[in-house]
C-alpha cells in the first residue's frame, strides 16, 4: 500500500493520500435533470474573442462569457482559471444570464452556499463527492500531491491536485469556490515547502506575503510577482509555478486555507466518519529512525523507550485539523508533531525527524 503524506526528496511535491470511501457521491437523484425547461439554456457556444483574452463587446456580447474547457469539463487549471467558471445555481453549464455572468467571474457562487465542493464528472454530468472535505484538507497542505478514493461507483479514483485531474480513468473532476478562500502560497527550501511570510529559524519575517502573491496573481494569473531578498530579485512565474532567481529555480505551488464546513465538527463525528472510509484498511503513524527505517508511534510506558502517545491518538489529532500540531513526551522528553511540514521535533534540542501517515 502506498503511503501517505511522504515527502517527496526528488521532486518536494508530497506524496500520494489514500481514502477508502464507500459511499463517494450523491446519488443521481440530487442531479441536474435531462429535461430542464429549454427557455432556461443558452445554446450558443462560448465568445471565442473571451476565450482568446478579451472580447471588446463585453456585457453587450451575446454570446456566453465562460470558459470554453470548463463547459466540457477539461480546464486544466481548475480553479486558478483566469476565466470565467461559475455560471451559479445548480442549473445547466451552458445557462446563460450575462449579468450573473460578468458577477460570478469575480466572486463565484457554490450552488449550495458551501465554501467549496469538489466534483466529478463522468460524462453524464457532474456530481458532487460526498464528505469532500477530506479531499479538501489534503488539498490544502503543500506536499500532498495527490489522493485516492476508493469504492466509489467507479473504482478507486486518484485526483492529481496539481494539476487537478484523475489518473487512469475517462474521469474529469472540478473544485468549485464561493470566492471566500484565502489562499497560500509556499515554494521549496532546503526540501521542505515553506510558506511565503513566516518567519525564518530567527524569527525574521520572510521578504513577501503570501496574500500580496495572490494579490497579483488574481489580477492576472499568466503574470509574474517579482520581490527582493538579501539584495536579489527573485521572480515567480504563475505560468511554470516557479520561482527564479539568478542562482536557482525553486517549485513554486498555491494551497487553500482549509476551512472547516459547518456541520463537520467534533472528534466523534470524525472518528465515525473515517471507519466508514477505512474499510479494510487503517491510517498508521510512523517515524523515520537514523538508519532510514521506519517505525510506528507506539505507548511504551513502563519500558526504556516510554512513549505518552499512539498513532490511534495521532490520527483522531490529524482529523480534527489537518494543519495543527500535537505535543508528546518520550522518556520525559518533550516532543511535537507538525503535521504541515510532516515532521516530529524534539523540543529540548530541536532535533527533527520525518514523519508519515500510510494505511496498513
Amino acid at each position: 500500500m502506498a503511503s501517505a503524506h511522504e515527502s517527496d526528496e526528488e521532486t518536494f511535491s508530497g506524496s500520494e493520500s489514500e481514502v477508502s470511501d464507500e459511499s463517494d457521491f450523491e446519488s443521481g437523484s440530487e442531479q441536474q435533470s435531462d429535461s430542464e425547461d429549454d427557455s432556461q439554456v443558452c445554446t450558443k457556444p462560448p465568445c471565442k474573442y473571451y476565450n482568446r483574452g478579451g472580447c471588446k463587446n463585453g456585457a453587450r456580447c451575446s454570446y456566453p462569457h465562460v470558459c470554453k474547457y470548463f463547459l466540457t469539463g477539461s480546464c486544466r487549471h481548475g480553479s486558478s482559471c483566469k476565466l470565467n467558471h461559475s455560471l451559479g445555481g445548480r442549473r445547466s453549464l451552458g445557462e446563460c444570464d450575462r449579468s450573473e455572468d460578468q458577477s460570478a467571474a469575480s466572486s463565484p457562487q457554490l450552488t449550495d452556499g458551501r465554501p467549496y465542493q469538489w466534483q466529478i464528472n463522468d460524462g453524464k454530468g457532474w456530481r458532487d463527492v460526498e464528505n469532500d472535505h477530506i479531499i479538501e484538507a489534503q488539498y490544502s497542505l503543500p506536499h500532498t500531491k495527490s489522493i485516492k478514493i476508493y469504492n466509489t461507483p467507479y473504482g478507486a479514483v486518484c485526483i492529481d491536485f496539481n494539476k487537478i485531474r484523475i489518473y487512469g480513468k475517462n474521469l474529469k473532476v472540478r473544485r468549485l469556490d464561493d470566492g471566500n478562500t484565502v489562499w497560500d502560497w509556499y515554494c521549496t527550501l532546503s526540501r521542505k515547502w515553506r510558506k511565503y511570510g513566516d518567519k525564518d529559524s530567527k524569527g525574521n519575517p520572510g521578504p513577501v506575503k503570501s496574500s500580496d502573491i495572490e494579490r497579483t496573481f488574481q489580477s492576472n494569473p499568466k503574470s509574474s510577482f517579482t520581490f527582493t531578498a538579501d539584495g536579489e530579485t527573485f521572480q515567480i512565474k504563475f505560468p511554470e509555478m516557479r520561482q527564479v532567481g539568478k542562482k536557482k529555480n525553486r517549485k513554486v505551488t498555491r494551497r487553500p486555507v482549509f476551512r472547516q464546513q459547518q456541520g463537520i465538527a467534533g472528534a466523534a463525528h470524525v472518528a465515525t466518519l473515517f471507519k466508514k472510509l477505512s474499510v479494510g484498511t487503517k491510517p498508521q503513524w510512523q517515524f523515520e529512525g537514523h538508519s532510514g527505517n521506519w517505525y510506528n508511534f507506539k505507548r511504551r510506558l513502563g519500558t526504556p523507550s516510554e512513549c505518552s502517545i499512539t498513532s490511534d491518538d495521532i490520527e483522531s489529532k490529524y482529523q480534527l485539523n489537518p494543519t495543527d500540531t500535537i505535543k508528546f513526551k518520550i522518556n520525559g522528553q518533550p516532543y511535537k508533531l507538525d503535521f504541515g511540514a510532516m515532521i516530529q521535533i524534539n523540543q529540548t534540542n530541536n532535533c527533527k525527524r520525518k514523519i508519515r501517515r500510510i494505511l496498513v
